[in-house]
């Protein structure tokens, strides 16, 4: 099967410019191929921007043990309708992804329910060390450093540092200190006791990310290994995210970058996360830390639960929101406001996140490469509408935000899945293939 798309504006790994793209089953048979070259399907991209599919790094489908929220064939549905083509899944399922045995067991689910392409991570505990040194087929190994329950929670240094010393994969991190987390609930309750969401950026306030983050990369750093901070909420981490790129990571996620504090009142639950909401100050720094470069990746840590949980006064309400559907063209509307390119916005989306779990094949439009690819209308102006929403808890926190710069067309392994407002669910993606074998990082060139 040929498919060829035409007189797209495509973001090239080195420049934009118009061309054509040739596929032929699942790859990216040639970048403008001879002008009588024959395909099966012709696509014509006039007016259109063609990128790299986007990799979302971090997103809980809650599959299995809490399907009522979301699972692996509807989380897969909104990433093909957000222009997702490829997402990594957290272990903190029921059960858990801590075992090989339950990697492999969850690789096999989401072989039947996917409509995208797929991984997922084996978590870490402070007694699974044997576990994480057998994992293979997994992009990484996630920790907990705070922020979760039973034993998914790792907080003891002896446990964190045999993990950092005697793994080879590499490893991301929830980072918040429990610590300090607990400090603050208790300091808030005996001074009278919660009163809105708003406390709740008091209770994860900065300290709390802050000593997780340099603890980790102290860690990693002492250790030499390879280590993703994960959603980052706070300017005072960017300090600490130095080392040369490769070693350390980092990623951002909309919510942290669009959301403060003066929108709990708006708001309230529909915003709590873990990590917190900080400031307007922290938005900014934030965003210019991603413009710049020094935060690598953009990803969603999408963790849905039903409005009927997430109405209820805190500190009963749960944390966690949607985000993987809109999480791009909230970015495209940036580029239109002319607050970032749309180069960046593929580095952080598309290719960095393929580079930094060693995925092959994917996050960039070349020659060889899976064709997992965008089409997307930088001058169509749509409104978030809960209703619209293909997710299962049926909810977006930018419910009525309008956004110019929307994906109208995603392709998985030279695959459509989504196209005309409407996924074609027939269709099934891949296990995303790791290569752990090529020592060290794998540098975006």
């Amino acid at each position: 099967m040929r498919t060829l798309i035409r007189n797209a504006v495509c973001v090239l790994p080195n420049e934009t410019r118009p061309a054509s793209v040739l596929i032929e089953d699942s790859q990216i048979l040639a970048i403008d191929p001879s002008a009588n070259t024959a395909a099966d399907e012709v696509i014509d991209a006039s007016g259109l921007h063609l990128i790299p599919g986007v990799i979302d790094d971090q997103v809980h489908f809650r599959d299995p043990g809490l399907t009522h929220k979301e699972d692996l064939h509807t989380g897969s549905l909104a990433c093909a309708k957000g222009g997702v083509t490829t997402f990594l899944e957290m272990p903190n399922t029921n059960p858990t992804t801590t075992s090989v045995a339950a990697l492999h067991d969850k690789l096999a689910l989401a072989s039947g329910k996917s409509v995208v392409n797929y991984g997922f991570y084996i978590g870490a505990t402070g007694e699974n060390l044997a576990e994480l040194q057998a994992a293979q087929r997994t992009p990484g190994i996630k920790i907990f450093i705070g922020s979760s329950t039973g034993t998914l929670l790792v907080d003891e240094q002896a446990a964190l540092e045999r993990i950092f010393a005697e793994t080879t994969l590499p490893i991301c991190a929830h980072c918040e200190d429990e610590s300090t987390v607990r400090a603050n609930r208790q300091r808030i309750e005996e001074s009278g006791g919660f009163t809105s969401h708003l406390d709740h950026s008091s209770v994860r306030d900065h300290a709390a990310a802050r000593i997780a983050t340099a603890r980790a990369i102290d860690l990693a750093k002492r250790h030499q290994h390879r280590f993703h901070v994960l959603h980052v909420s706070t300017a005072d981490e960017l300090e600490l995210l130095v080392e040369p790129e490769g070693l350390i990571t980092a990623e951002v996620c909309p919510h942290h970058l669009f959301f403060n504090i003066n929108d709990y009142e708006r708001l309230g639950s529909l915003i709590q996360m873990n990590p917190s909401i900080k400031t307007k100050a922290d938005n900014d720094a934030l965003f210019a830390a991603f413009v710049s470069g020094r935060i690598q990746v953009i990803a969603t840590d999408h963790a849905p639960h039903t409005l009927e949980e997430k109405d209820q006064p805190y500190p009963n309400s749960p944390s966690g929101l949607p985000a993987v559907e809109n999480s791009l063209a909230l970015l495209l509307d940036q580029v239109n406001r002319g607050n970032c390119t749309l180069e960046r916005v593929v580095a952080a989306m598309c290719d960095a996140p393929a580079r930094v779990w060693d995925i092959v094949g994917k996050g960039r439009i070349e020659e060889g490469f899976d064709a997992d690819l965008t089409l997307i209308d930088l001058n169509l102006t749509q409104t978030i509408r809960n209703e619209d929403q293909l997710t299962k808890c049926g909810w977006s926190p930018w419910h009525g935000v309008t956004l110019k710069g929307w994906p109208i067309r995603t392709i998985v392994m030279g695959q459509t899945v989504f196209a005309d407002g409407k996924v074609r669910a027939d269709q099934h993606g891949d296990e995303a293939r790791f290569d752990h074998a090529r020592g060290g990082y794998w540098a975006v060139e």
